[in-house]
């Protein structure tokens, strides 16, 4: 959760934020805290800062001539966020469809974020498969 809220924060052009997760832990030595009253009293928070990348790769399924960006199953869960904090970012898509063919409603990252788009001519999938021999 920190880490993927670290990479939208980059993105969303937010220095740092502050965060429950890890006070009281290694995690958060050296780190500034910060204690905040709320609705369950007065709890300490550190301070995260944010990160952004100078470069960043993604890979995507779909993509048009702008950049806009549409994932596939687990690819979704960092790669709108990651494209998000780079200063330049480069997608490798297994398809690029003409503009306009894709459903705003259904694009996981808008072409602003994308810098570079490069079609993957060979998408063979390397997965593991379990392999067994007898004793």
């Amino acid at each position: 959760g920190t880490l993927a809220e670290r990479l939208r924060a980059g993105g969303a052009g937010i220095p740092a934020f502050y965060t429950r997760t890890g006070v009281g832990t290694i995690v958060a030595e050296g780190k500034p805290t910060q204690v905040f009253d709320g609705v369950w009293g007065d709890r300490e928070y550190v301070l995260e800062r944010s990160i952004r990348a100078d470069l960043s790769l993604v890979k995507a399924w779909k993509a048009d001539h702008q950049g806009n960006l549409i994932f596939r199953k687990t690819a979704r869960n960092f790669n709108p966020v990651v494209a998000m904090c780079g200063k330049v970012t480069v997608a490798e898509v297994e398809e690029i469809v003409p503009n306009g063919t894709l459903d705003p409603d259904g694009v996981h990252t808008p072409g602003i974020f994308v810098q570079r788009i490069v079609l993957n001519t060979n998408p063979e999938k390397r997965i593991e498969n379990r392999t067994t021999r007898t004793a």
